[in-house]
């Protein structure tokens, strides 16, 4: 099977770094990605809640941008990109599952966002100091989409909450999250929120 041209064109322009690439490529993929995260978790028997999928989304997609895109460097463009993301998903979804599971974060009914797990830097100081760089960071994104960031991670407030106080549908919050995630990562900022 060979690479679809809209699929060759969206790798090079990811990997060139052209302007709305990775907004094109995450919104191309982002459903598939979704779709792979739950399907991953029944199979593990592990319960997920939305904010925990949307969280196991946005580690996938930090995975395809990490090192200057190697994972699509990689890609041999010999088989279709949706298959071949879907298999980065699956294994990126299942290691986090089967060591949060092992660890004892993935809980029925509870859950711990992927960036706040134990670690041993866990120290009063350092969580000081990533309070910084998330704060710093949130400078970047769209007003209204730091506001969701850090009414999310800083404050705690559940989706029910956010949706409450911004009006956004409440089935909208983990898809910003996880673009906000990725602009944050890379240092872009992401397009502005749908409020619908």
């Amino acid at each position: 099977m060979s690479l679809p041209e809209y699929d060759r064109v969206l790798i090079d322009r990811c990997l060139a770094g052209a302007p709305q690439a990775w907004e094109d490529f995450t919104d191309r993929f982002l459903g598939l990605v979704l779709r792979v995260v739950q399907h991953a978790a029944e199979n593990c028997r592990i319960p997920i809640d939305p904010s925990l999928r949307d969280d196991l989304a946005a580690e996938v997609f930090l995975r395809i941008v990490d090192k200057n895109f190697a994972v699509l460097r990689r890609f041999r463009r010999q088989s279709s990109l949706h298959t071949y993301i879907a298999v980065i998903a699956r294994r990126v979804v299942i290691e986090h599952l089967r060591g949060d599971y092992r660890r004892g974060v993935v809980r029925s009914g509870e859950h711990q966002p992927l960036a706040n797990h134990p670690s041993p830097e866990g120290s009063p100081e350092s969580r000081l100091e990533n309070r910084d760089e998330v704060e710093h960071l949130l400078l970047r994104l769209d007003p209204r989409e730091a506001r969701i960031v850090r009414m999310y991670h800083l404050e705690k407030r559940s989706y029910k909450e956010i949706s409450s106080l911004t009006g956004m549908p409440e089935n909208s919050i983990g898809p910003v999250l996880t673009r906000a995630r990725l602009a944050m990562r890379q240092g872009n900022s992401t397009s502005s929120v749908d409020p619908r």
